[in-house]
């Protein structure tokens, strides 16, 4: 028979397991979320984009991994985990959750069809690694020419022949969520 101490101890740390936030999976109305390709390229970023999410009422175990360049967190439900993920697109990030029902929202204003010249804003770039980043994924979209693209400025004009919509689709694919200024 165990002692009233160790019966104590026991409940206490079954108390402790159960009322950890952290490391808790999640109940069946909450919404586990994976979001992959979000913009992290140095410390700065992922603890922005943790800073971001913990921000969030109902939203805990945030996680990030910015070689893999994913966050992870559990939502108390799904319209929380909408939220979460309406706070990183405004504050520049993008990602991809694989979730029709939790996803980014293509609130950029794009309209579809070749440019010559393309202003964006709102997008993610506290430093260097950011440009550069930036800066990658633009190249892969055929007939960009230039930008005027600054560290720590998160307006830029986009200069070329190009895709509107195709220039986009690869800013958010590397992470940044952008809106056109008209």
């Amino acid at each position: 028979m165990k002692s009233f101490a160790g019966i104590v101890l026991s409940l206490v740390g079954v108390a402790l397991l159960v009322n950890l936030g952290e490391g808790q999976a999640p109940t069946a109305s909450e919404a586990k979320i994976e979001l992959k390709r979000v913009h992290m390229c140095c410390d700065g970023c992922s603890e922005e984009v943790a800073e971001v999410l913990k921000k969030v009422k109902g939203v805990k175990n945030v996680a990030v991994d910015q070689e893999a360049k994913v966050a992870r967190f559990i939502a108390l439900d799904s319209k929380t985990a909408q939220k979460a993920l309406d706070d990183l697109a405004a504050a520049g990030f993008h990602g991809d959750s694989g979730s029709r029902e939790v996803a980014f929202k293509d609130d950029s204003g794009v309209k579809p069809g070749k440019v010559k010249s393309l202003t964006l804003t709102g997008f993610h770039n506290s430093c260097g690694g950011c440009v550069q980043s930036f800066r990658a994924a633009i190249k892969e979209v055929p007939g960009i020419s230039g930008d005027t693209l600054k560290s720590k400025v998160t307006t830029c004009e986009i200069r070329g022949d190009f895709d509107a919509v195709q220039l986009v689709r690869a800013l958010n694919n590397a992470g940044f969520h952008v809106k056109v200024k008209n």
